[in-house]
């Protein structure tokens, strides 16, 4: 069956972390398209943006090209914006697919879903950025989002990353859990993935709970998606016969 997936990225991201992804998921038939939300373009002022308008433009995005029976994937922070989008045009959506990813609760914001330290870290960060973004020391990158990627490739990753807008960890969206909406769901969660709150295994188990899900685990780290292209697609894939 083709399906029609539209990829959301994470934190730091852009459409050009989904190109392996959405590469394979062509050649397997299926209708692909990766975004870059806004704010996370090169060269976006970070200040100008807020968490609804990542929200927009998903919804205007789904509304401007008429689909429909859309499999949304979102990675990492990139679950916020899918929350809001699906509660705005369920119609348009057919499975909902995170990907070590957040899964909001109702006024909730990022900054208050995560441990005191990571939420205390991103604060330093944005106040010292001058710009309130976020740009994670390459350290901590390397060792919490990366650490199972190699070394050349870990970098060049880095290289690609652009400054969060810290509103968009501090911002809550305000609609119903998931459930709600009576879509299917899954939640596909990297073995190695520290990146997660609370950082001491794998994945968050609250996420998917949130869900009402038992999590698909896929082989890497936070970045695996991208690394690790194949592993994840079959999971993906697969994902739609498991849950929901």
């Amino acid at each position: 069956m083709v399906e029609t997936y539209v990829l959301v990225p994470g934190a730091w991201h852009g459409a050009w972390s989904w190109r392996p992804v959405a590469q394979r998921l062509r050649a397997a038939g299926h209708n692909v398209v990766a975004l870059t939300l806004p704010g996370l373009a090169d060269g976006d002022d970070p200040r100008r943006f807020t968490l609804e308008d990542t929200v927009d433009f998903l919804v205007g995005f789904l509304d401007a090209h008429d689909l429909t029976d859309v499999t949304l994937v979102a990675h990492s922070w990139g679950g916020y914006p899918v929350f809001g989008a699906a509660h705005r045009v369920p119609h348009r959506v057919r499975r909902l697919v995170f990907h070590s990813a957040f899964v909001p609760e109702k006024g909730v914001p990022l900054v208050d879903d995560v441990p005191p330290g990571h939420a205390a870290l991103f604060r330093q960060l944005a106040q010292e950025s001058g710009d309130r973004s976020v740009v994670l020391p390459y350290p901590v990158w390397q060792s919490a989002f990366a650490q199972d990627t190699p070394e050349p490739a870990r970098k060049l990753i880095y290289e690609l990353l652009v400054p969060q807008p810290m509103c968009f960890f501090e911002q809550p969206l305000h609609a119903p859990a998931l459930p709600t909406l009576g879509l299917p769901v899954s939640y596909l969660a990297g073995e190695c993935d520290l990146a997660m709150p609370p950082g001491d295994y794998a994945w968050c188990p609250r996420f998917p709970a949130r869900l009402g899900v038992e999590p698909i685990t896929v082989p890497g780290d936070h970045e695996a998606f991208l690394t690790r292209p194949d592993a994840f697609v079959s999971a993906l894939l697969h994902s739609h016969t498991v849950d929901g």
